[in-house]
């Protein structure tokens, strides 16, 4: 059985990983020309279910290297005001050490990467599918040429081709809201006491809210340095601009400007980010569908059911999804006992992060 995978990002090599160990024939096909292409985030929170999925997905030494260059465990969750008052503060202790709770997504993906050179085909982009006669799959790439295999999985995110396929009806909402991602380079000068470990959200009363959250790596790779994640939230009114088009300086001075009354300490650490670290998304929502007859087409991650960033989950039921697609192709359950567990599962998860992504930051409650 040879499985082509639409898609590199972390739901795409986790389940590539699982099948590669199972003893599947297995092609990746990712449209960056290189594996330091993407530019999607930085820090990512790894949830129970996360964890056990890359325990399940993973041989154990790519597990232990994705270990190994993740974050110290640092489970703490806050809120605060924009003038730092708080609102909330939560700990979590006794999580032990083995645990992964957060990851640098480019430090992560390298991990996932490990042993899978002969399997992940960089700057082919997958534009197309067809089924064959024999009831197998075509794939056609926009750099021409095209692969055949017995299931293709679209893990191509938000964009995905394979779901303009196989969903042409399935619908993805813009909720109204933008995040500018950016980055700090921890030195010797501590963080703000409110902000150093964690996950720690302020918010003032205008509809703009900025997440800080530190990686601190247990051992940094090559060329890493441990970094706070900076990520301003709001419509594109309140952030005084739309994000698209704009170069990482000019969303760098968005995020100074639309913190500019917040605490002295809040605006010395979004001042001082690195400039050229900034970027902007929408953010976005799948629309639950009805499931679809299966075939040997199917989807994972934000391509089936793609989510907004509130609550952290949207990597993590990216994982569960290749954990369980894997678990049902080597234990024999197949396709459609996969579309069974995912396609509730994904869409229920969408519907409480639109609902946390309205309470948050106003987004628009459409799905």
């Amino acid at each position: 059985m040879k499985i082509l995978i639409a898609g590199g990002g972390v739901g795409g090599l986790a389940l590539a990983q699982a099948l590669r160990q199972g003893g599947l024939d297995v092609a990746v096909y990712e449209q960056g020309p290189t594996p330091r292409t993407r530019n999607q985030g930085y820090r990512i929170h790894i949830n129970a279910d996360g964890d056990e999925a890359l325990r399940a997905c993973l041989p154990p030494s790519v597990l232990d290297l994705v270990r190994r260059t993740s974050g110290t465990n640092d489970d703490v969750m806050g809120a605060w005001t924009h003038r730092l008052e708080p609102v909330m503060s939560q700990n979590f202790p006794g999580v032990p050490d083995e645990v992964i709770t957060n990851v640098d997504r480019n430090a992560f993906r390298a991990a996932l990467l490990t042993g899978l050179d002969d399997v992940v085909h960089f700057g082919r982009t997958v534009t197309g599918y067809e089924v064959t006669g024999d009831g197998r799959v075509r794939v056609s790439f926009a750099e021409g040429g095209f692969d055949e295999g017995d299931l293709l999985v679209g893990t191509d995110g938000v964009g995905s081709a394979v779901r303009r396929g196989l969903l042409p009806h399935a619908v993805v909402d813009d909720l109204g809201v933008r995040c500018v991602y950016g980055r700090l380079t921890l030195t010797c000068e501590p963080l703000p006491e409110a902000l150093r470990y964690g996950f720690n959200w302020v918010a003032d009363d205008t509809g703009l809210g900025a997440g800080f959250a530190p990686v601190r790596y247990r051992e940094a790779p090559e060329g890493a340095a441990d970094y706070l994640m900076v990520t301003l939230v709001a419509s594109p009114e309140r952030l005084g601009a739309e994000v698209f088009g704009r170069t990482p300086a000019d969303l760098w001075r968005l995020a100074v400007d639309a913190t500019g009354d917040w605490h002295p300490d809040v605006r010395r650490l979004v001042g001082g980010a690195d400039r050229d670290s900034f970027l902007g998304i929408a953010v976005r929502a799948g629309r639950r569908v009805e499931p679809w007859k299966s075939g040997p087409v199917t989807l994972l991650g934000d391509a089936a059911h793609t989510m907004p960033p509130a609550g952290g989950v949207g990597a993590n039921t990216a994982l569960q999804d290749a954990a369980t697609l894997a678990g049902e192709l080597l234990g024999g359950g197949g396709v459609a006992a996969y579309e069974r567990a995912m396609i509730p599962r994904g869409f229920d998860t969408v519907e409480s992060s639109v609902e946390m992504a309205v309470r948050m930051f106003g987004a628009t409650a459409v799905v």
